[in-house]
C-alpha cells in the first residue's frame, strides 16, 4: 500500500474509496499496519479495534459508490474518555474503571458512524482528562511523534499522537481547559474546540463539565475539521446549550476567503507568567502574514477578572473529579483504594469534596462575570490571535507531577497553558494552527479564538492560511 494514501486527509481518502481506487477494506488494513509499527514507541491507542474494523469496512463493499456518505470507509479513532461506543471499553484513563464497558454509544460516536466512519481503537488520555499531558499510570506514558522524549500534550494526546503519526486522518478528541488545543500545537496538527454546545455530550451529564468542556476531532487539514463539525454538529432534545446553526455548512464555508477581520494579537501570558520566546514568535510570525493577506492587526487583548480562571475554574474542575470519584464508587459498591485514583486526582476529589453549593454558585459567578468582559472584547475584534501554550512540549513527566495541592497543581499547569482555558470560560470557538516549528523540530502552535458560534470565521481563517501555506494540511507527518 501507497505510505501516501495514509498522508492525505480523511475526505481524500473517502473520494478514493467512493472512485474505486482503492476498498475500504484495503485503507483500514493500512492504518492497521501503522498503528502496529507506531504504537510501540508513540503508545498513542491503548484499545485496539481492528478486528472490528475489518468486520465493517468488508461490510461497505456492497455500499453504491453514488450514493455513499460522505465518510465511508474512512477509518477513525475515538478518545477514552466521554467518547462511549457500547460493547467497547471505557476506561477513561483511570485504573478504577480498568474493566469498565460503555453501555451505549456517545452521540457524537453514534453520528461518526452514521456518517460510515470506521473505528479502529480508542486513544490515550489522562486520567478523567486531568493533565495538559497524556501520561496515565494505567497505560504508560503516550510520546510526541516528533520527539519521543517530549510530552505530545493533553488530554487528547493519544489523539493527536495518532494524527501526527499517519495511523489516520482524524481522530476523536475533547477539550475543558485546552485539551484538543494543546496536543494539536505539541504534535503540529490541526485541533479546533467548537462552542459551548456545538456538538451534544449525549446521553452523559459528565462531559458537560458546567459547560467548560467541547468534543470534536484532531485533523489533517481543515476542511476535514469542517467536515467532521457538519456531521457531528446539532443539539439532542435535553441540552443545555443550543448555539445557532451556521448560515451554510462549514464545509462549504471554508471554501469561501474570509472579509478583512479586525485580529488582535497578545503574545504575553494574561496571567502574567513568561512566555518561550519560539511560542511569542509563532503567533508573531502568523500576525505578520495575515497582515500581508490584508487583515487588519493591533496589539489588543481582553480585560476581565483573572480569578474566573485561577479560581472559579479550578473549583468546577475539582467538583467535577468528585462527582466522578462518587459515581464510580457508586457503581463499584465499596470505597475506591488510594492506589486507584492518581495522586493529582485524588489531590482534585478531596478538594472538591471540601466544596459547598455557595461555593460552586460563587464560581459559575466568576466565570459568567469574566465572559461578559470578555464579550465586549469581541465586539472590537474578529479574532484573538495568540500562542497556543507558553512553552515547548516538554520532556514526559514534568506536566505530570502531584505538587500537593489541588491550588498548587492548577496554578503550575496555568503556566504552560494560561490561553487555551479562557475560551472554555466563554464557549467560544478557539483552533490551534500548526504553522511553526522550532530549530529543535518541534512543532509550535498559533491559537485563534472567534466570536460565541462563530466557528466560520475560525475556520475561514485557518483554510486561507493552509491554502497561502500551498498545502493540503496545515501539519504534515513525523519521520518516525
Amino acid at each position: 500500500m501507497d505510505e501516501n494514501l495514509l498522508q492525505i486527509d480523511a475526505l481524500a481518502q473517502a473520494e478514493l474509496i467512493r472512485s474505486g481506487e482503492i476498498t475500504a477494506l484495503e485503507l483500514v488494513e493500512a492504518a492497521v499496519e501503522r498503528m502496529h509499527e507506531i504504537n510501540p514507541t508513540v503508545n498513542c491507542v491503548v484499545i485496539d479495534l481492528s478486528e472490528r474494523a475489518r468486520v465493517a469496512a468488508a461490510a461497505l463493499a456492497g455500499e453504491d459508490r453514488a450514493a455513499a456518505r460522505l465518510l465511508a470507509g474512512v477509518p477513525i479513532l475515538l478518545k477514552d474518555l466521554g467518547q462511549q461506543v457500547a460493547g467497547v471499553r471505557q476506561t477513561d484513563g483511570s485504573r478504577a474503571l480498568r474493566h469498565a464497558v460503555a453501555d451505549r454509544d456517545s452521540c457524537l460516536a453514534a453520528r461518526y458512524r452514521r456518517a460510515g466512519t470506521i473505528l479502529l481503537g480508542k486513544t490515550s488520555s489522562p486520567e478523567f482528562g486531568n493533565h495538559s499531558t497524556t501520561e496515565p499510570v494505567l497505560y504508560g506514558p503516550c510520546r510526541n511523534p516528533w520527539n519521543p522524549t517530549r510530552t505530545a500534550g493533553g488530554s487528547s494526546g493519544g489523539a493527536a499522537a495518532a494524527v501526527a503519526a499517519g495511523v489516520v486522518a482524524a481522530a476523536g478528541a475533547s477539550d475543558g481547559a485546552g485539551s484538543i488545543r494543546i496536543p494539536a500545537s505539541c504534535c503540529g496538527v490541526f485541533g479546533l474546540k467548537p462552542s459551548r454546545g456545538r456538538i451534544s455530550s449525549a446521553p452523559y451529564a459528565a462531559g458537560v463539565r458546567f459547560g467548560l468542556a467541547a468534543s470534536h476531532v484532531i485533523t489533517r487539514s481543515v476542511r476535514d475539521s469542517a467536515a467532521f463539525l457538519d456531521i457531528a454538529a446539532g443539539p439532542t432534545p435535553g441540552d443545555p446549550y443550543w448555539p445557532p446553526a451556521p448560515a451554510q455548512p462549514f464545509l462549504r464555508a471554508v471554501e469561501t476567503e474570509p472579509r478583512r477581520l479586525r485580529i488582535a494579537l497578545s503574545a504575553q501570558s494574561p496571567l502574567g507568567g513568561p512566555v518561550d520566546p519560539g511560542c511569542a514568535r509563532a503567533a508573531e510570525q502568523t500576525a505578520a502574514l495575515l497582515a500581508e493577506l490584508g487583515h487588519h492587526i493591533e496589539i489588543a487583548a481582553p480585560e476581565f477578572e483573572l480569578t474566573a480562571v485561577t479560581e472559579g475554574m479550578l473549583a468546577l474542575w475539582a467538583a467535577s473529579n468528585a462527582s466522578s470519584h462518587a459515581a464510580i464508587v457508586h457503581e463499584l459498591g465499596r470505597p475506591l483504594e488510594p492506589s486507584e485514583l492518581e495522586p493529582t486526582t485524588w489531590e482534585l476529589v478531596e478538594y472538591g469534596q471540601r466544596l459547598g453549593a455557595v461555593d460552586i454558585q460563587h464560581a459559575l459567578g466568576q466565570l459568567q462575570t469574566a465572559a461578559w468582559q470578555i464579550a465586549e472584547f469581541f465586539d472590537r475584534y474578529d479574532v484573538w490571535l495568540t500562542p497556543t501554550v507558553a512553552q515547548q512540549p516538554p520532556p514526559l513527566g514534568e506536566l505530570n507531577r502531584a505538587l500537593g495541592s489541588a491550588q498548587a497543581w492548577w496554578a503550575y499547569d496555568l503556566e504552560f497553558n494560561p490561553w487555551n482555558p479562557i475560551a472554555n470560560l466563554t464557549g467560544q470557538p478557539s483552533a490551534s494552527l500548526p504553522l511553526h516549528w522550532t530549530s529543535d523540530g518541534l512543532p509550535v502552535g498559533s491559537l485563534i479564538t472567534g466570536g460565541y458560534a462563530d466557528e466560520v470565521t475560525v475556520l475561514q481563517l485557518a483554510s486561507q492560511l493552509e491554502r497561502t501555506l500551498g498545502r493540503t494540511s496545515l501539519g504534515s507527518r513525523c519521520a518516525l
